[in-house]
Formats: C-alpha cells, sequence, structure tokens
C-alpha cells in the first residue's frame, strides 16, 4: 500500500514537472506574438517607454485605425495576398496531388530523372532566378501581373510539395487502387474518390506550406509587383519602415492583422487534418 502511494505521489511530481516545463515553452512561443499585439494597441509615445503595465488605461486603437485609413493601401495589400495565396495553393496542391500519384504509382522509364530533376530544384536558392525571372516577364509583359506572381509562387512551392505528398501516397496501399478499378473506377474517379479522403492529413499538410509560403514570399513580390495597388502584404508592411524613422505601432498593427488570415486558414486546415485522419482509419 505504501508502495502504490509513493508511486502514484513519483507520478504526481513528474506529471507537474511536465507541465511547468509545457506551459513555460507555451508562454516562450506566445510572448513574442503577445508583445506585438500590445505594441499595436500602445500610443506611439507609449512604446518605448521605461516603464510597461500590461494593464493600462492608454491602451487605443488607434494604429489599427491608421493603417485601414485612406493614407495606406493596406487593406488592398490583404486582398492581393489572399487571391494570390489561395489560388496558389490550390493549384500547387492539385499538381502536387497527382504528380505525386503518377509517380508513386506507376513503373516507367525516366521516372528516377524525373525525380531526380525535382529533388535538383531544392539544391539552389529560388533568389538566383529574380534576374532572369524578371527579364522573361518584362518580355511577355508579366510584371506587375498576379498571373506571373501566381506562377511564381507555385514554382517555388512545388517541389516540396510533391516529396511532401510522394511520402503521404506511398504509404497507402496499392490495393485500394486496384479494388477501386475492379469496382468500376476510373483512374480519375479512383484518385478524388479514393485516394483523395484517405490522403486529405498529408494535403491538408501540403495546403498549409503552399499557403504559407506564399503568404510570407517577399523577394518575387517585391521585384515583380512594382503598382502600389498590386503589392502583397509582405512589401506593404515594409513600407512601414521610412529612411531615418519606423512607425512602430502601425508596423504592429499591420503584423498583427497580416497573421489573422494565416491563422483562419490554418485552423481549417487542421479541422481537415483531423476529419481526414477519422475517415482513413474506418477506411482501413
Amino acid at each position: 500500500m505504501v508502495s502504490l502511494r509513493n508511486r502514484k505521489f513519483n507520478y504526481l511530481i513528474v506529471d507537474s514537472i511536465i507541465l511547468i516545463l509545457a506551459i513555460c515553452v507555451i508562454f516562450y512561443l506566445v510572448f513574442p506574438f503577445l508583445s506585438i499585439i500590445l505594441t499595436a494597441i500602445r500610443p506611439e509615445e507609449d512604446i518605448f517607454a521605461k516603464e510597461f503595465s500590461l494593464f493600462s488605461d492608454s491602451y487605443s486603437l488607434d494604429n489599427f485605425r491608421k493603417i485601414f485609413s485612406g493614407k495606406t493601401n493596406f487593406t488592398q495589400y490583404i486582398l492581393n495576398s489572399i487571391v494570390v495565396s489561395l489560388i496558389a495553393t490550390v493549384i500547387s496542391v492539385f499538381i502536387s496531388m497527382m504528380t505525386a500519384y503518377g509517380l508513386t504509382r506507376f513503373r516507367y522509364k525516366g521516372r528516377r530523372i524525373m525525380i531526380t530533376g525535382v529533388a535538383f530544384t531544392q539544391l539552389f536558392p529560388f533568389v538566383v532566378l529574380i534576374l532572369p525571372l524578371y527579364l522573361v516577364y518584362w518580355k511577355i509583359g508579366f510584371v506587375n501581373s498576379f498571373f506571373g506572381l501566381i506562377i511564381s509562387y507555385i514554382a517555388i512551392s512545388l517541389p516540396y510539395s510533391i516529396f511532401l505528398l510522394m511520402g503521404y501516397i506511398s504509404s497507402i496501399p496499392i490495393s485500394i487502387d486496384e479494388a477501386a478499378i475492379i469496382d468500376g473506377c476510373n483512374r480519375m474517379q479512383t484518385i478524388f474518390k479514393i485516394i483523395f479522403p484517405v490522403a486529405l492529413p498529408g494535403i491538408a499538410a501540403t495546403a498549409v506550406f503552399s499557403f504559407l509560403r506564399s503568404w510570407n514570399e517577399y523577394l518575387f513580390a517585391l521585384t515583380l509587383m512594382t503598382d502600389d495597388m498590386k503589392k502583397t502584404v509582405p512589401v506593404g508592411l515594409a513600407g512601414f519602415f521610412g529612411e531615418y524613422t519606423a512607425d512602430w505601432g502601425a508596423i504592429m498593427a499591420a503584423s498583427v492583422v497580416a497573421t489573422i488570415p494565416t491563422v483562419i486558414f490554418f485552423f481549417i486546415m487542421q479541422k481537415q487534418i483531423i476529419s481526414g485522419l477519422s475517415a482513413g482509419a474506418v477506411k482501413q
């Protein structure tokens, strides 16, 4: 009896230590974003004050009103990023899904060369493509074009997305495909009615990666979109930095707003990941 009590006490100590460590890690991860929020709602004269109070009467939404006023085009930047990122994500996931399925389910000449080619694109930084890409886009009229920017985002997210889905589709038994074909499904029906629901967690993870890659991309958007009304959020955020000064209140408020779409998209995909795992478990 004493031994059982000691064991329970030891378990309680271990659980308490794990809980404390988890709280510390969560606080460490959340603190930077909390600091951004608190800075965004503080008046400019209080941002660099020596005395800091978590609860203050001086908090206001002036910085948020400033970024959405007629003096800035930040609302347009948000809309531009949402449209470009969503379209690039949908196309990238579709192409990655079809490519990964073809590379994992079929054996043909040149397959290894194709896989090696996809892997090779990850060996050099995409920044080296800026100059030649800009020259090509300038000649064909894709500069200041959302279509050209979407193509660029698809290109930079495809290699990793393909490999991510290849690993997931490879884990799905090929017998599922064979059973679907025996039941009368053609290849496209097999992909979208059978493989797609089972691979939904991997597809959702790929979509999150592709969306974040497109949403946070700065260099391509800065180089290809010179029209102020066609800039994206990262380029718009950089515009709040002046040559000698920076409006930190507006920058932090814009950073908070720019984070909201990514958080919403992540939570939507999180639900899809959970439902996909459940569906896959039932089917298997």
